[in-house]
């Protein structure tokens, strides 16, 4: 499966800093070293509809995380899936009348579209669960094999207590997970299960629904969480520097993900820092599609919307922070775009050397997003207040703007 183009990064003079990030296992800030090749595994869509705003703001905070690390002169490798075989998928497909094949591939079309329109650099591998299910069927028979898995009525399961670090990656309480694990995809009061929250690794062939050769498994497809163990470990190997997504991927998608990794390895820890992005709110409540109440970034492009002015709106909102979609945020956004290419318009202006550490030292502090822009509405204050004689600065500013947070003026 191939990704989008990406947009060329702009060399900024010096060098960035090495980041500060908050890591929702240790529950606080660290700061990564990784080396002259930084890694990072973002979980993606399944796709069954269209890019919305909350997608957007995730993939927007990882690209952040690329753009400091290629400031620091450091290579990325970023890795990305696609589950583009899974029970919403094919209720979609089943609801519409499409095929579920069609249905995935028009969806991640327009995803790579969203993407290439909001200037989110692309990951080095882009790869969809069913062509990695030749990898996956391996890792579910060792799991199996060491003892760390178990068949009931053809599906097999993986068993939480095999990882003895299991629940370090979101500390919460067994109901909770339990809650968590019913909300989110599993299965927690299904019978026979040694554990309510053990997640499926493998699932048996269902009548009417795609499989796939499990080997010694049988016929079938593979669980959620196994998918993005299989493409992280066979691309990155264990120890990476992040594994990002939504805060709701903490728990079970990123729990479930490490002790399935660190059961297989007998390494800990399957990455350096788990990342979570917060949630986007529409009219009080969390953007999802099962409440249909989505904002698409495909739908405000067909509206005229700069796609600069959709990632100022995500920009302004720490990637931590919940918050609110409004046609104010927008309006705001697309207002301070307008200033800022005035701004970056003139022949000459005030230095902007300054600016590029202040931006610099924003983003490498826990991503800080809104300090950044900050610190841009300054230099573009002062720009429309005085008279500056440096010809370069303006040039400086759209290249720092452009590096570090995307957005073209």
């Amino acid at each position: 499966m191939h990704a989008w183009p990406a947009s060329e990064v702009p060399a900024l003079p010096g060098k960035g800093r090495d980041l500060q990030i908050h890591d929702t296992a240790t529950q606080g800030k660290i700061t990564l070293d990784p080396g002259p090749v930084a890694r990072i595994y973002v979980c993606g869509i399944t796709p069954y509809d269209a890019t919305h705003i909350g997608h957007a703001a995730t993939y927007n905070a990882f690209d952040l995380v690329q753009r400091v690390w290629l400031d620091t002169k450091r290579q990325v490798h970023y890795v990305q899936n696609v589950t583009d075989v899974d029970d919403p998928l094919l209720e979609r497909a089943l609801r519409d009348g499409h095929d579920w094949t069609e249905l995935a591939e028009r969806e991640t079309a327009l995803f790579r579209e969203d993407m290439t329109a909001l200037r989110i650099l692309p990951p080095q591998q882009y790869i969809g669960a069913v062509e990695a299910i030749p990898g996956i069927v391996p890792l579910v028979e060792r799991l199996r094999d060491a003892g760390a898995a178990y068949e009931l009525d053809g599906d097999v399961y993986f068993s939480v207590e095999s990882d003895p670090h299991f629940g370090g990656v979101s500390h919460l309480d067994a109901e909770a997970m339990r809650l968590l694990s019913a909300e989110r995809g599993g299965d927690p009061d299904r019978p026979g299960k040694k554990n309510p929250l053990d997640p499926m690794l493998w699932m048996a062939a269902r009548p009417g629904e795609p499989s796939w050769d499990g080997a010694s498994l049988g016929p079938g497809r593979p669980g959620w969480h196994i998918e993005c163990v299989a493409i992280a470990l066979d691309h990155l190997g264990m120890g990476f520097d992040i594994q990002g997504g939504g805060s709701d991927l903490a728990f079970p998608h990123h729990e479930m993900g490490a002790s399935h990794a660190q059961a297989l390895t007998g390494e800990f820890p399957m990455a350096k820092a788990y990342v979570h992005a917060g949630m986007v709110a529409l009219n009080g409540e969390k953007m999802s599609k099962s409440k249909g109440n989505l904002v698409f970034v495909s739908a405000l492009r067909r509206a005229g919307v700069d796609p600069a002015a959709i990632r100022l709106a995500l920009l302004a909102h720490h990637y931590r922070e919940d918050w609110e979609w409004t046609d104010a945020v927008l309006a705001e956004a697309e207002a301070r775009l307008a200033r800022w290419r005035a701004a970056v318009s003139r022949p000459d202006g005030l230095p902007a050397d300054a600016l590029v550490e202040e931006v610099r030292a924003a983003l490498a502090d826990d991503l800080d997003a809104p300090a950044a822009l900050a610190a841009v509405d300054r230099w573009v204050d002062a720009q429309n207040a005085a008279d500056g004689d440096d010809t370069t600065a303006p040039g400086v500013v759209s290249r720092t703007v452009d590096a570090l947070l995307g957005v073209a003026l």
